[in-house]
């Protein structure tokens, strides 16, 4: 099955488009293809997230100066 590709325009900071083209070049790719890489990083990043805080949410709630009684009784402040 083929995947269709939608096309955007997007507007670059001209450093960040400087960037973006010698990555191209020195990767052998096309600039559609490291930005489509690096906007997968970025959302998998997010998912990573997402799925840590989703880990924690059953985690007791601590005040601030709870913590800080907390870390003065272990010694470690």
């Amino acid at each position: 099955m083929s995947v269709i590709s939608k096309r955007a325009t997007i507007y670059f900071d001209p450093d960040l488009h400087r960037a973006v083209r010698l990555k191209a070049v020195n990767t052998n790719q096309s600039i559609s293809d490291v930005v489509n890489d690096s906007l997968r990083a970025m959302l998998s990043e997010d998912e990573e997230d997402l799925a840590a805080f989703d880990e924690t949410a059953s985690d007791p709630l601590m005040t601030y100066e709870e913590l800080l009684a907390k870390l003065k009784a272990d010694g470690k402040i």
